[in-house]
């Protein structure tokens, strides 16, 4: 319990501190991949940690979120126009939810079932980010959003929030 609580006072502090973040998602109709409430998968950080293995020549876009952080909730319009870019190439997107487990009933399920995200996602329910954090990138502090993007040993990785799609998508093109 003292572990949840560290956590939750630890992505407050560094992170977002909007509890209600505005629905600032627009477009619906062509992102269709958002499973159903049953099926979103609940890992740890050992369940996470294969998808920053894959040696493929896919590029992996790995966006760690919360709905309580509203510059998270922000940026994901930017996501959704990366999808448009680079539809039909080798690019798979991940949006990794740091919401908290009481609030994925009531607070995650409902914002994704009205703003389906392209890719998948997954919520990561591990207390012990002090493990984990510096196993996705060592610079990393917890604070969110955070992105990870990474093409077999290439890798960039940003703490911070994107304030428009060309700042996104200029920053993923420096991977190649």
């Amino acid at each position: 319990m003292n572990q949840f609580l560290f956590l939750l006072s630890f992505f407050s502090l560094l992170a977002c501190n909007t509890p209600t973040p505005p629905e600032v998602i627009t477009e619906k109709k062509e992102v269709t991949t958002m499973p159903p409430k049953s099926k979103i998968p609940v890992v740890d950080y050992d369940g996470l940690a294969p998808i920053f293995e894959q040696k493929s020549d896919t590029t992996y876009i790995i966006n760690f979120w919360a709905t309580w952080c509203k510059p998270c909730v922000a940026e994901l319009p930017y996501f959704l126009e990366l999808h448009k870019k680079y539809e039909g190439q080798k690019y798979k997107f991940i949006f990794v939810s740091l919401d908290f487990p009481k609030q994925i009933q009531k607070k995650l399920v409902p914002f994704l079932e009205k703003n389906p995200l392209p890719g998948d996602v997954i919520i990561l329910d591990d207390s012990d980010s002090n493990t984990w954090i510096p196993k996705v990138d060592p610079e990393w502090s917890g604070a969110i959003p955070a992105t990870v993007v990474y093409n077999g040993d290439r890798k960039i990785f940003a703490e911070k929030s994107f304030h428009d799609f060309p700042e996104l998508a200029n920053w993923v093109e420096t991977l190649k």
